[in-house]
């Protein structure tokens, strides 16, 4: 059966380093059915975004100034239920950071995780996006 459905995924980067954000762009950039829909530097920003560019998937830094990402990904899940967040962090344990803060955390990907394993991340949460 043939579907109308768009099957690109709208992804969004928020970081507080600019070369993290930029190294982030190009990979997924580089990647087909990938639609890179925002950046952003602080969990304020990346809230403000959500709204305007409905992004399906965010990878999100915890640790940022302004607001850091564990409060932030309540307010957006509050605006979007449906987004799929990846907390994106080098955090030695932030599986209990995340449970301490009751922070509304679709999965985690440590910084120093090979791209092509964030990517894969970014997909597989991507589609559970697609098929609801």
């Amino acid at each position: 059966m043939l579907s109308c459905q768009n099957s690109t995924l709208r992804v969004m980067v928020v970081d507080d380093h600019e070369l993290t954000r930029f190294s982030l762009k190009l990979a997924m950039q580089g990647q087909k059915n990938i639609e890179l829909v925002g950046m952003a530097s602080n969990g304020k920003e990346a809230i403000e975004l959500v709204e305007r560019c409905h992004p399906d998937v965010i990878i999100l830094d915890l640790q940022m100034p302004v607001m850091d990402g564990l409060s932030a990904s309540n307010h957006i899940k509050t605006l979007d239920p449906n987004v799929q967040i990846i907390a994106y962090s080098s955090v030695e344990n932030p599986q209990a950071e995340i449970r301490n803060a009751a922070a509304r955390i679709d999965a985690f990907c440590k910084k120093d995780a090979p791209t092509q394993d964030l990517i894969a991340l970014v997909k597989k949460l991507g589609e559970s996006v697609k098929i609801d």
